[in-house]
């Protein structure tokens, strides 16, 4: 059998895609690897209907309303290769190879974790990436920003923007980030306080994160420590030759949705620095409608359809 479309990762961004070309009475194979990019999170925040939703929920009950559309078919399955081209995709999974006319990724990304004692321990419970996800629960308390060198045009940015959710909010350079003579004035007319000094570990009681030991030796009170560790593609995505941006997402076609290769589209948190459930989730649509137009165009012509 033949699939229209094969996803890879049922995140938000495929479970999105999948439902949209189910609706549309695509033939979709959509694969679970097992793993998750947010397995240490909690809830999912800012996705109107779901805030507040566990991510295993929330993917259980896509799943669920997938299962109306009879011609959407979800397997726990890594995809290990695809070969081919346009139209006649192979795709290798663990035990069998299908054949699929086109590909949505919708793979995520992998964060790389910091190499500072605690931080891995603490992601996803204490360290965050996003406000929106996890400002709310810990508002009002002493809050982190750790200034990577990639972020360095937009480091008021962030912290004027979290300012919002906290007064108390010191940006850390950990010795690694030259900060201008600008972004300090802007710090400090905010009233941001801003720690050169390298980080030697984090504090941290039962889980959670309670203060930043730096090198000098003074610690930093610190409930929620908000950081942007650098990120790499999965290798089934770094394998497939497709173009990638000077940040390392994938290159889209902006419309299209579709990736240097041509029948290979991607969506969701591989090819876009604004990441978050509902981000990915809208770009998974937005590919789902993209590769319905396509293959539909295709099949009519063709007198297949």
């Amino acid at each position: 059998m033949t699939y229209d479309v094969v996803i890879v990762g049922s995140g938000p961004a495929g479970l999105s895609a999948a439902l949209a070309l189910g609706i549309a009475r695509k033939r979709v194979l959509l694969c679970d690897s097992g793993s998750r990019r947010n397995a240490a999170a909690e809830h999912i925040h800012n996705f109107v209907t779901r805030d507040g939703s566990p991510p295993g929920e929330f993917r259980s009950v896509g799943r669920e309303q997938l299962m109306k559309y009879s011609r959407v078919e979800v397997r726990d399955v890594r995809v290990l290769s695809i070969a081919g081209v346009r139209g006649a995709f192979e795709v290798t999974l663990e035990a069998e190879v299908v054949e699929s006319r086109r590909i949505l990724l919708a793979t995520g990304m992998i964060d790389e974790m910091l190499p500072i004692d605690g931080f891995r321990e603490l992601w996803g419970r204490s360290i965050f990436q996003c406000p929106y996800c996890h400002g709310w629960e810990v508002q009002d308390r002493p809050w982190g920003y750790l200034a990577g060198a990639a972020e360095a045009s937009a480091l008021t940015l962030f912290a004027l923007q979290a300012r919002g959710w906290t007064r108390d909010l010191v940006v850390f350079s950990n010795g690694e980030l030259e900060i201008s003579e600008d972004d300090r004035r802007t710090l400090a007319a905010a009233q941001i306080r801003l720690e050169t000094a390298p980080i030697a570990r984090l504090v941290s009681r039962d889980g959670k994160l309670e203060g930043v030991e730096l090198n000098t030796g003074a610690t930093v009170a610190c409930a929620a420590l908000f950081a942007h560790p650098p990120q790499r593609q999965v290798d089934l995505v770094r394998a497939l030759g497709i173009g990638f941006d000077e940040q390392g997402y994938v290159r889209i076609d902006p419309a299209r949705r579709e990736t240097s290769v041509p029948g290979i589209y991607a969506a969701g948190d591989l090819a876009n620095r604004q990441q978050g459930a509902i981000f990915a989730a809208a770009a998974g649509a937005q590919a789902a409608v993209m590769l319905n137009l396509d293959l539909t165009s295709e099949l009519v012509l063709t007198g297949a359809l």
